[in-house]
């Protein structure tokens, strides 16, 4: 109370039992605070008249009138005190009741301060520098000249907290989805997708752009941002694409760690697929040998003498309408509906995974052994790449571990084979297994670019065979990291066509997100294709077209751009064009893009220099999305739900590839058929399709025209959340080229560092 009164510039003057002249010195006080531990020790004509008396004391004396003998007193003299005091504790009921209450008014000023604390951002981000060399080294050797800083750090300068962070090694960590919860409140910040022209089979450095413009926002122009990007999957990293971490100096860093492994998701996702795989064969094998009898016996096994059903097991027998929950009342009837799922093995449409390309396994035999040995039918089936499995679109789609075990079960894998009945990941059993494969998968990557500005790393779909976004649970925390002040930049794999407008259409409905702005990648090589130059085949030198001045064919080849601004455009979203100088780019192709590009009705269109410049390089192009994100957003969707599974598929053929009308084949038309009749039909479009032109056939250039879309298979992903359509020719299994990336990697065993990963 002394060190609170000469805080607000109060005389004290402190006494005890023992001082000298105390009752002089308690006259003269106009506030007498009294702890003196003594019954009625200061008397009432000591007290200054108008005095304020905080008396703390008390104290028992006996007292015969009072019911128990006794009764509290303060070490003032009350009685004679307060008829010359203007105000006056009492003892009891004086201190102690306004002890609690300012405990309490404290207590709640601590909480709201602290709510307060973490409301707000807490950005502190200490950008790294950059020591640019020339010529631009190779990928590895720029992501090697920068030493990243600890992930700990880096999750602290952007307001994870240390529970929230679970480091995989020092360069690299999980963060808990509870980061999310805690911050809920806190206002988004703006929300960015990156996408991209037709690309040649180089790529347009999308990847590249993404991750330039994070370092401009984050390191240059100082604001809060997080870039959301794919993990790669290692069929390209060892094929041919190579990975995407960006490049020169614009890259997530370690890329070794990015592109190989990172922290197990891939594997883990091919891990859940091929366990509801095997699963899926088992049961058909199980069903073929065994009575109901004995399939009852062994689904619900008597422990002691008690037979239970286990949740799973319950919610099976709700969707079969059986209301019992004791097996031992289940009549033959619901035994056997309950045992017999009854799969169809033509329907199967779940198949295996394996995260490298290997054109050998899109069509395989299974089975050959249990037919010999068990009678069962061998069938046909084959492999998909990882990361086209509905597993890694739950996984990208999720908002929550319980949302992910909940879309789990309901991936539909077969159809029984009286037609009736839609098998889905419950009835077989293993939607809980599912999901404790991938606890730690839902959990998003943080990493950190050349700059030292933050990456999430989460989820990693195609685009061309599945909806290539990355996940909703990494922009959620991002947005909120990040704040009202911040950017989010997001990338959706290849065009507009592609990834984007299933960022659109499938992501934001599912998220509830709404997007402010598309940077749209475009480069000079890509339009020159476009517009009639030579093939251009990954692994041979670029024909002298596309590094001579050609300011005709950038003309011409320019009608591709302008779609992708055509499609951003009717998703209500302002465009910024970013055009990913090259070396040999000269002025007036270059302003000829520009130019076209505004008379198309981008909102602007910026030279970038990020490759070989970083974060510096991408500045102007950083301010134009600034710019282009002040207005308020008007986003829409393509089409409405309520529109047929077949209009829906029309609406993104014509608006989106330019296509005068889509086709079926007898079989896309009698599955179409059968998922409309099963409740499918207000599901969203997932298109898979070549990256490489508007149309299905890949060696369309430009803008295709006067064409039918053909679409050859049509089925599912109800977990995910949409029904996906085959278009021509893709496959779900990429192969390897002749001259595969792998010839170039190898690690050195003295130093450990891996060689040739681009």
């Amino acid at each position: 109370m002394s060190e609170l009164l000469l805080w607000h510039h109060a005389t004290v003057v402190v006494c005890h039992s023992k001082s000298r002249n105390i009752q002089q010195l308690v006259s003269n006080a106009d506030i007498l605070v009294v702890a003196i531990g003594k019954a009625n020790f200061v008397k009432g004509d000591w007290i200054k008249p108008g005095a304020v008396v905080i008396d703390c004391g008390i104290n028992v004396l006996q007292d015969p009138t009072a019911p128990n003998g006794r009764r509290l007193v303060g070490d003032v003299e009350f009685k004679e005190a307060s008829r010359r005091a203007a105000w006056i504790t009492p003892v009891p009921g004086g201190v102690g009741p306004m002890t609690v209450a300012m405990l309490m008014q404290n207590t709640a000023e601590a909480a709201s301060r602290s709510q307060q604390l973490l409301q707000q951002p807490s950005w502190k981000l200490q950008a790294l520098k950059l020591t640019l060399q020339r010529p631009v080294p190779s990928d590895i050797e720029a992501a090697r000249s920068q030493t990243p800083k600890n992930i700990a750090e880096l999750a602290a300068e952007v307001g994870i907290r240390p529970d929230e962070i679970e480091p995989y090694g020092w360069s690299k960590g999980k963060v808990s989805l509870q980061t999310y919860d805690r911050l809920k409140d806190r206002p988004n910040g703006k929300y960015i997708v990156v996408s991209g022209i037709t690309p040649t089979p180089l790529g347009e450095g999308k990847s590249t752009t993404t991750v330039g413009l994070a370092q401009a926002f984050g390191a240059h122009l100082h604001k809060p941002i997080f870039a959301c990007v794919r993990q790669p999957s290692q069929g390209p990293t060892f094929g041919i694409k190579g990975g995407a971490a960006g490049g020169g100096y614009s890259q997530v860093i370690p890329m070794e760690d990015f592109n190989l492994h990172l922290t197990g998701d891939i594997h883990a996702i091919t891990a859940a697929n091929n366990l509801l795989a095997a699963a899926i064969d088992a049961r058909i094998l199980h069903e073929g040998t065994q009575t109901d009898a004995a399939l009852f016996r062994r689904l619900v096994p008597a422990k002691g003498a008690v037979r239970e059903f286990v949740p799973i097991q319950l919610r099976r027998l709700q969707r079969l309408g059986i209301s019992k929950t004791n097996p031992e009342e289940l009549t033959n009837d619901e035994v056997k509906r309950f045992v017999r799922l009854d799969i169809d093995p033509l329907t199967i449409s779940w198949n295996r995974v394996l995260d490298t390309n290997d054109q050998f396994l899109r069509e395989i035999t299974i089975g050959k052994s249990v037919q010999q040995e068990k009678g069962i039918p061998e069938r046909q089936t084959q492999f998909d790449i990882t990361v086209s499995s509905e597993i890694m679109a739950v996984l990208a789609l999720a908002t929550s571990l319980a949302d992910m075990r909940e879309k789990f079960g309901k991936m539909v894998v077969a159809r029984s084979k009286d037609g009736q009945h839609l098998i889905t990941a419950d009835d077989i059993g293993v939607t809980g297994a599912l999901t404790v494969l991938m606890k730690d998968a839902i959990r998003p990557n943080l990493m950190q670019t050349l700059e030292g500005t933050p990456v999430f790393v989460h989820a990693g779909p195609f685009a061309n065979i599945a909806h290539g976004n990355s996940s909703i649970v990494a922009d959620l925390i991002a947005l909120k990291l990040v704040g009202s002040e911040g950017f989010v930049v997001t990338e959706a794999g290849f065009g507009s066509d592609i990834g984007m407008e299933k960022f659109c259409d499938i992501k934001c409905r599912y998220s509830g997100l709404v997007a402010d702005a598309v940077v749209l990648v475009a480069t000079v090589r890509a339009l020159k294709m476009h517009g009639g130059g030579p093939a251009v085949q990954a692994g041979t030198p670029l024909p002298k077209e596309y590094v001579e001045e050609h300011v005709d064919l950038v003309r011409k080849g320019f009608c591709n751009l302008g779609k992708h601004i055509e499609n951003a455009s009717r998703f209500g979203l302002p465009v910024v064009v970013a055009i990913n100088r090259f070396h040999t780019d000269t002025e007036e192709e270059i302003n000829v893009i520009r130019g076209m590009a505004l008379e198309s009705g981008a909102f602007d269109a910026i030279v970038c220099t990020h490759w070989a410049d970083g974060g510096l390089g991408a500045v102007n192009l950083a301010n134009a999305v600034i710019r282009a994100t002040e207005a308020p957003s008007q986003f829409r969707f393509l089409y409405d739900l309520e529109l047929s599974l077949a209009e829906k598929m029309r609406k993104i053929a014509r608006d989106i590839y330019g296509a005068t009308d889509i086709s079926f084949t007898p079989d896309a038309q009698d599955q179409l058929d059968r998922l409309a009749a099963a409740g499918f039909g207000r599901l969203p479009i997932c298109m898979a399709k070549t990256h490489l032109s508007f149309s299905h056939d890949a060696s369309v250039k430009g803008v295709a025209r006067d064409f039918v879309l053909p679409i050859r298979q049509v089925w599912v992903s109800a977990g995910a959340g949409f029904v996906c359509a085959l278009v021509g020719t893709i496959t779900k299994m990429p192969g390897l080229p002749t001259r595969p990336a792998f010839f170039d990697i190898d690690i050195d065993p003295d130093t450990q560092l891996i060689q040739g990963l681009f």
